[in-house]
């Protein structure tokens, strides 16, 4: 085998790995942010529907969302604070 060509094979093995982490890492992100949006949103809905029977609401607008979206479970516990103190 000519060192020309291992070369290059390991090149190449060198090459797919990387495009492979730049594929990985944003997908990865992007399940993470989903789950937390949606567990985020569930949960919204729970503390909605547990506290109307005690008389606490947490409006759903686009700040609320995004905030229970990207922090998921923190995110809501926050909101719950921040309704508290304000």
């Amino acid at each position: 085998m000519e060192l020309g060509v291992v070369v290059a094979f390991l090149f190449g093995l060198f090459l797919l790995y990387i495009l492979g982490m730049l594929l990985v890492v944003p997908i990865k992100l992007l399940i993470k942010l989903i789950v937390n949006g949606v567990l985020g949103g569930i949960l919204l809905l729970i503390v909605n529907l547990i506290g109307s029977f005690l008389g606490f609401n947490i409006v759903i607008n686009p700040l609320t969302a995004v905030v229970a979206g990207i922090l998921g479970i923190p995110g809501v516990i926050l909101l719950i604070i921040l309704q508290y103190i304000l």
